[in-house]
């Protein structure tokens, strides 16, 4: 609440809760130094019901043929890519 990145809310009429659990995982270099640290937000599937909790799931991911036309964008362009636009440790 401090990040104001969510807003507690009360559930509508009729409807329950749905749990969830936090992931944590620990990211290292290939030297074996501390990387960085990662969590996720995962809802328990199991409490779900399909239509009535969710009409349907999205999870977006960049294939890589959009990865190389945004690099032949770039290339045509002579723009220049930074290694944090490409999200590469």
């Amino acid at each position: 609440m401090k990040n104001k990145t969510w807003v507690l809310s009360t559930l509508p009429l009729g409807k329950k809760a749905i749990h969830c659990k936090w992931i944590f995982n620990v990211k290292y270099k290939l030297d074996g130094s501390l990387d960085k640290y990662k969590d996720c937000l995962v809802a328990k599937e199991y409490a779900q019901d399909e239509g009535v909790d969710y009409e349907e799931t999205f999870a977006p991911t960049g294939k890589m043929v959009t990865f190389r036309l945004i690099i032949s964008i770039y290339a045509h362009y002579g723009w220049k890519i930074y290694r944090w636009m490409l999200k590469v440790p």
